[in-house]
């Protein structure tokens, strides 16, 4: 985005928005994948400790969602970058 047009403290403003929306989707992803990898691997409620088996399956589920929003990331920059040369 291109702020030049504002002034300093506009700016500053607008850059503190962007942060703030930036946390609240990082935070709302982090929420969905623990969400989503508790209800599929977590089923065992008759000890307070994961089970090797459970434990496996958290890894694995919370590494895609990683790597998945990376990609998605990547993506979404890629895009951009090809949006702004055109």
């Amino acid at each position: 985005m291109d702020f030049s047009n504002f002034n300093s403290a506009e700016q500053a403003h607008m850059t503190k928005i962007i942060e703030k929306k930036q946390m609240q989707d990082f935070l709302k992803m982090y929420a969905n994948i623990v969400e989503k990898c508790f209800t599929t691997c977590c089923n065992d409620f008759t000890s307070k400790a994961l089970s090797s088996k459970e434990d496996a399956c958290v890894a694995n589920c919370t590494e895609k969602w990683l790597k998945h929003s990376e990609r998605v990331g990547a993506r979404f920059a890629e895009f951009n970058a090809e949006q702004a040369s055109q």
